[in-house]
């Protein structure tokens, strides 16, 4: 998947282009630029962890929230182990909607995906109560197009507007090592 993305918070604005590589179940390569290739790095989640991000300090500040960017790619990770898990659906006149709550310790993810005339994804992290991030993922036939995170405490919001979209692409070994 080829996007646009922006990140904004009260102090910098940086914008730029990335791709991000998915493997089911669980791996995903992320790659990003500003413009001019400035501020390039890459990472790679294995779940929710990150098994190497280059260089560290950039990826931690873009992407604050992990399971957020999973969502806004998509995405409803399962729930960690020992994890609280609740699920409802309701079915309304023109869409449906199914909601998932994990709880695990301090912190509750909530997911309400509507499947409908437009398909969206909503997500929201709290940690003791407090709001961490929220998202809002868009679909068009079955694919994510654009997405939004928001973090209430910053403020800050990250954008990602997609481009390109392959399914068939074929991942070497090499991809999951670092870029080094």
């Amino acid at each position: 998947m080829r996007f646009r993305w922006r990140y904004q918070d009260e102090r910098v604005t940086y914008a730029g282009r990335g791709t991000s590589r998915i493997a089911p179940p669980d791996s995903l390569r992320f790659d990003y630029a500003g413009p001019l290739g400035m501020g390039a790095g890459a990472a790679v989640l294995l779940g929710d962890s990150v098994a190497w991000a280059d260089p560290a300090a950039n990826f931690e500040a873009l992407v604050p929230a992990i399971p957020m960017l999973w969502a806004s790619l998509g995405v409803i990770r399962p729930p960690a182990a020992g994890a609280r898990v609740f699920r409802r659906e309701e079915q309304g006149i023109d869409a449906r909607r199914t909601i998932w709550r994990f709880v695990e310790a301090a912190d509750t993810l909530d997911y309400v995906l509507t499947d409908g005339f437009a398909r969206e994804l909503q997500a929201e992290w709290r940690r003791r109560g407090t709001v961490v991030a929220r998202s809002t993922t868009q679909y068009v036939a079955g694919s994510p197009v654009s997405a939004r995170i928001d973090f209430p405490e910053g403020p800050a919001r990250f954008d990602l507007t997609v481009v390109a979209v392959d399914t068939l692409a074929v991942f070497t070994p090499a991809l999951w090592r670092g870029r080094r």
